[in-house]
Protein backbone atom coordinates (compact mmCIF):
# COMPACT_ATOMS: atom_id res chain seq x y z
CA UNK A 1 0.00 0.00 0.00
CA UNK A 2 2.73 2.14 -0.31
CA UNK A 3 2.43 5.94 -1.24
CA UNK A 4 -1.11 5.47 0.09
CA UNK A 5 -3.05 8.34 1.79
CA UNK A 6 -3.49 8.47 5.44
CA UNK A 7 -6.67 10.34 6.11
CA UNK A 8 -7.77 12.44 9.17
CA UNK A 9 -10.83 11.18 11.15
CA UNK A 10 -13.52 13.01 9.45
CA UNK A 11 -17.06 12.03 10.54
CA UNK A 12 -19.74 10.70 7.62
CA UNK A 13 -23.48 11.02 8.48
CA UNK A 14 -23.83 7.93 9.57
CA UNK A 15 -27.06 4.97 8.10
CA UNK A 16 -27.36 2.33 11.28
CA UNK A 17 -28.73 -0.97 10.44
CA UNK A 18 -29.04 -3.88 12.86
CA UNK A 19 -28.20 -7.20 12.55
CA UNK A 20 -29.77 -10.35 13.94
CA UNK A 21 -29.80 -10.92 17.44
CA UNK A 22 -28.16 -14.48 19.06
CA UNK A 23 -30.11 -16.99 17.19
CA UNK A 24 -28.49 -20.98 16.78
CA UNK A 25 -29.52 -21.24 13.20
CA UNK A 26 -27.09 -18.74 11.83
CA UNK A 27 -24.73 -18.21 14.73
CA UNK A 28 -25.33 -14.40 14.66
CA UNK A 29 -24.60 -12.79 17.97
CA UNK A 30 -26.02 -9.67 19.40
CA UNK A 31 -22.92 -7.06 18.86
CA UNK A 32 -20.25 -6.62 21.64
CA UNK A 33 -21.47 -3.96 24.22
CA UNK A 34 -17.51 -1.88 23.51
CA UNK A 35 -17.25 -0.12 21.15
CA UNK A 36 -15.53 -0.68 18.06
CA UNK A 37 -13.22 1.56 16.61
CA UNK A 38 -11.98 1.77 12.61
CA UNK A 39 -9.48 3.45 11.47
CA UNK A 40 -8.62 4.44 7.70
CA UNK A 41 -4.83 3.11 6.99
CA UNK A 42 -4.36 4.17 3.51
CA UNK A 43 -6.77 4.89 0.64
CA UNK A 44 -5.36 4.37 -2.68
CA UNK A 45 -7.76 4.89 -6.13
CA UNK A 46 -8.35 7.45 -9.13
CA UNK A 47 -11.90 7.24 -7.08
CA UNK A 48 -10.89 8.30 -3.92
CA UNK A 49 -8.52 11.10 -3.87
CA UNK A 50 -6.71 13.30 -0.78
CA UNK A 51 -9.53 14.26 1.26
CA UNK A 52 -12.50 12.64 -0.50
CA UNK A 53 -13.53 9.84 1.54
CA UNK A 54 -14.74 9.19 5.27
CA UNK A 55 -15.29 6.48 7.59
CA UNK A 56 -17.57 6.50 10.42
CA UNK A 57 -19.15 3.88 12.46
CA UNK A 58 -22.66 3.42 13.93
CA UNK A 59 -23.63 4.08 17.42
CA UNK A 60 -24.69 0.46 17.70
CA UNK A 61 -21.95 -1.20 16.62
CA UNK A 62 -23.27 -3.19 13.45
CA UNK A 63 -22.26 -0.80 10.50
CA UNK A 64 -19.92 1.35 9.09
CA UNK A 65 -20.47 3.38 5.98
CA UNK A 66 -17.85 4.98 4.09
CA UNK A 67 -18.78 8.39 2.48
CA UNK A 68 -16.97 9.57 -1.10
CA UNK A 69 -17.46 13.32 -2.07
CA UNK A 70 -15.02 12.75 -6.02
CA UNK A 71 -16.11 8.86 -6.86
CA UNK A 72 -17.08 9.46 -10.50
CA UNK A 73 -16.59 7.46 -13.82
CA UNK A 74 -17.48 8.92 -17.37
CA UNK A 75 -16.86 7.66 -21.19
CA UNK A 76 -18.11 10.02 -24.69
CA UNK A 77 -17.86 13.71 -24.99
CA UNK A 78 -14.87 15.15 -24.27
CA UNK A 79 -14.05 13.17 -21.62
CA UNK A 80 -10.75 12.08 -20.27
CA UNK A 81 -9.89 8.34 -22.18
CA UNK A 82 -8.46 7.26 -18.57
CA UNK A 83 -11.83 8.15 -16.95
CA UNK A 84 -13.86 5.68 -17.91
CA UNK A 85 -12.74 3.50 -14.99
CA UNK A 86 -12.53 4.65 -11.43
CA UNK A 87 -11.36 2.43 -8.45
CA UNK A 88 -10.87 3.27 -5.02
CA UNK A 89 -9.01 0.68 -2.19
CA UNK A 90 -9.68 1.23 1.26
CA UNK A 91 -7.10 -0.52 4.00
CA UNK A 92 -8.62 -0.19 7.30
CA UNK A 93 -7.59 -1.09 10.78
CA UNK A 94 -10.80 -2.10 12.71
CA UNK A 95 -9.93 -2.42 16.86
CA UNK A 96 -12.60 -5.35 17.95
CA UNK A 97 -13.51 -5.58 21.39
CA UNK A 98 -11.74 -8.81 22.98
CA UNK A 99 -13.78 -12.13 23.15
CA UNK A 100 -15.45 -11.16 19.71
CA UNK A 101 -14.53 -11.25 15.92
CA UNK A 102 -16.82 -10.09 12.85
CA UNK A 103 -17.04 -10.27 9.50
CA UNK A 104 -19.10 -8.05 6.80
CA UNK A 105 -22.62 -9.33 6.07
CA UNK A 106 -23.50 -7.60 3.32
CA UNK A 107 -22.78 -4.25 1.80
CA UNK A 108 -24.78 -1.26 0.61
CA UNK A 109 -23.72 1.15 -2.37
CA UNK A 110 -25.76 4.14 -3.83
CA UNK A 111 -25.07 6.40 -6.20
CA UNK A 112 -26.28 7.77 -9.62
CA UNK A 113 -25.83 7.30 -12.95
CA UNK A 114 -26.56 8.70 -16.60
CA UNK A 115 -26.39 6.64 -19.19
CA UNK A 116 -26.96 7.31 -22.86
CA UNK A 117 -28.99 4.80 -25.21
CA UNK A 118 -26.28 2.16 -25.85
CA UNK A 119 -24.16 2.52 -22.77
CA UNK A 120 -23.51 0.22 -19.95
CA UNK A 121 -21.95 0.40 -16.55
CA UNK A 122 -21.01 -1.31 -13.83
CA UNK A 123 -19.90 -1.04 -10.67
CA UNK A 124 -17.81 -4.14 -8.61
CA UNK A 125 -16.69 -4.90 -5.27
CA UNK A 126 -14.54 -6.85 -3.48
CA UNK A 127 -13.20 -7.76 0.26
CA UNK A 128 -10.40 -9.58 2.16
CA UNK A 129 -8.40 -9.38 5.23
CA UNK A 130 -4.86 -8.63 5.08
CA UNK A 131 -2.79 -12.21 4.26
CA UNK A 132 -5.54 -13.78 2.81
CA UNK A 133 -7.00 -14.42 -0.81
CA UNK A 134 -8.93 -11.45 -2.59
CA UNK A 135 -12.41 -12.42 -3.26
CA UNK A 136 -14.22 -12.34 -6.50
CA UNK A 137 -15.22 -9.30 -7.43
CA UNK A 138 -19.32 -9.38 -6.85
CA UNK A 139 -20.47 -7.31 -10.07
CA UNK A 140 -23.69 -4.94 -10.90
CA UNK A 141 -24.56 -3.81 -14.15
CA UNK A 142 -26.33 -1.00 -15.41
CA UNK A 143 -27.85 -0.25 -19.08
CA UNK A 144 -28.63 2.73 -20.59
CA UNK A 145 -31.06 4.44 -21.50
CA UNK A 146 -30.91 5.31 -17.65
CA UNK A 147 -30.92 8.63 -15.69
CA UNK A 148 -31.33 8.23 -11.98
CA UNK A 149 -30.02 7.18 -8.50
CA UNK A 150 -28.98 3.35 -8.47
CA UNK A 151 -28.33 1.28 -5.17
CA UNK A 152 -27.32 -2.40 -5.26
CA UNK A 153 -26.28 -4.90 -1.96
CA UNK A 154 -23.50 -7.78 -1.93
CA UNK A 155 -25.00 -10.50 0.77
CA UNK A 156 -23.04 -13.58 1.67
CA UNK A 157 -24.71 -16.31 3.31
CA UNK A 158 -23.54 -17.10 7.05
CA UNK A 159 -21.72 -20.56 5.64
CA UNK A 160 -19.74 -18.26 2.70
CA UNK A 161 -18.55 -15.60 5.47
CA UNK A 162 -14.89 -14.67 5.80
CA UNK A 163 -14.24 -14.19 9.65
CA UNK A 164 -11.56 -11.91 10.82
CA UNK A 165 -8.81 -13.95 12.78
CA UNK A 166 -9.49 -14.29 16.52
CA UNK A 167 -6.72 -12.62 18.51
CA UNK A 168 -4.94 -11.39 15.81
CA UNK A 169 -4.83 -7.71 13.87
CA UNK A 170 -5.17 -8.15 10.48
CA UNK A 171 -6.67 -5.10 7.85
CA UNK A 172 -9.47 -5.44 6.52
CA UNK A 173 -9.34 -4.30 2.66
CA UNK A 174 -12.24 -3.12 0.04
CA UNK A 175 -11.87 -2.33 -3.38
CA UNK A 176 -14.61 -1.01 -5.33
CA UNK A 177 -14.77 0.15 -9.10
CA UNK A 178 -16.92 1.93 -11.31
CA UNK A 179 -17.00 1.22 -15.02
CA UNK A 180 -18.54 3.23 -17.71
CA UNK A 181 -18.72 1.93 -21.71
CA UNK A 182 -20.34 4.60 -24.29
CA UNK A 183 -21.01 1.46 -26.61
CA UNK A 184 -23.09 2.26 -29.44
CA UNK A 185 -23.88 6.18 -28.28
CA UNK A 186 -22.93 9.26 -30.42
CA UNK A 187 -19.70 9.73 -29.78
CA UNK A 188 -20.63 13.13 -28.69
CA UNK A 189 -22.79 12.23 -25.82
CA UNK A 190 -21.67 11.79 -22.31
CA UNK A 191 -22.39 9.02 -20.20
CA UNK A 192 -21.23 8.82 -16.32
CA UNK A 193 -21.79 6.72 -12.99
CA UNK A 194 -21.24 8.27 -9.49
CA UNK A 195 -20.53 6.41 -6.32
CA UNK A 196 -20.36 9.27 -4.02
CA UNK A 197 -21.47 12.17 -1.61
CA UNK A 198 -22.14 15.34 -2.90
CA UNK A 199 -25.60 15.93 -1.91
CA UNK A 200 -24.44 14.39 1.67
CA UNK A 201 -26.81 11.18 1.83
CA UNK A 202 -25.37 9.23 -0.94
CA UNK A 203 -22.87 6.56 0.66
CA UNK A 204 -21.30 2.76 0.99
CA UNK A 205 -22.79 0.84 4.76
CA UNK A 206 -21.09 -2.26 5.43
CA UNK A 207 -23.13 -4.06 7.95
CA UNK A 208 -21.26 -6.56 10.29
CA UNK A 209 -21.96 -10.17 11.85
CA UNK A 210 -20.38 -10.72 15.21
CA UNK A 211 -19.83 -14.35 16.75
CA UNK A 212 -17.37 -15.02 19.88
CA UNK A 213 -14.39 -16.47 19.42
CA UNK A 214 -13.25 -20.07 20.83
CA UNK A 215 -12.67 -19.97 24.36
CA UNK A 216 -14.62 -17.35 25.33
Amino acid sequence: MAGGLLLSGTVAALVTAALPAHDPSTGFVDPPPDKIVINVATVNGSGCPAGTAAVAVSEDNTAFTVTYSDYLAQAGGNSDPTAFRKNCQLNLIVHVPQGFTYAIASADYRGFASLQPGATAVQRASYYFQGSSQTAFKNHPLTGAYSDNWQVTDVTDWAQLVWAPCGVQRNFNINTEIRVNAGTTSPDKVSFMTMDSTDGDISTVYHMAWKECPGR
